[in-house]
């Protein structure tokens, strides 16, 4: 092999490592912002929840409010029912989301549970479990939700499809 030849097979390889660290951080970066959201909510920080969405971000939490823009989200979380939540004691947990990034865009699927406590028991109970569809953008900040769906998994089929694996890509529709 000459040098040119294992200089090409070295630049092939950095190129094939860069874009899968590239990934990587993408995937992390995403991981962490849905990571936010719990702890900025239970926490009754509006802004920094309202943060990790676009300026014109959409937060559709099925069927009780539907939040377009970052004051809404804030003003969701300042709002007198949140905060009636947050002083009895609840819980926003997310799992980690599956990503799929494509490019400078990202969507992803999701549970979410929230969870109650209970004074008189000593305890939490589960209020909801719900299936999050996401969509994120990649901005000069960084990642940023451009869209939540949330919705109970009250046994309707369209909520229960929130959840299903993605299409396989690349696919022929008569194989």
């Amino acid at each position: 092999m000459s040098d040119t030849d294992e200089l090409a097979e070295l630049r092939a390889a950095l190129e094939t490592l860069t874009a899968k660290v590239r990934a990587l951080e993408d995937q992390v970066e995403i991981m962490q912002l849905v990571a936010q959201y719990g702890p900025a909510v239970d926490s009754g920080s509006g802004e920094a929840a309202a943060g990790l969405w676009t300026d014109d971000g959409i937060f559709d939490a099925i069927p009780h409010l539907r939040m377009e823009g970052r004051d809404d989200i804030a003003g969701m979380v300042h709002g007198a029912g949140h905060q009636s939540l947050i002083h009895k004691g609840c819980g926003h947990v997310l799992t980690a989301p599956h990503i799929v990034v494509d490019g400078d865009r990202a969507t992803g699927r999701s549970h979410a549970l929230h969870l109650r406590w209970d004074a008189e028991a000593g305890r939490f109970w589960v209020f909801q479990v719900s299936a999050n569809t996401w969509r994120w953008a990649r901005t000069p900040q960084g990642w940023r939700i451009t869209e939540r769906i949330n919705a109970n998994l009250d046994g309707s089929a369209e909520h229960r499809e929130m959840l299903a694996p993605p299409a396989p890509r690349g696919r022929l529709e008569d194989e």
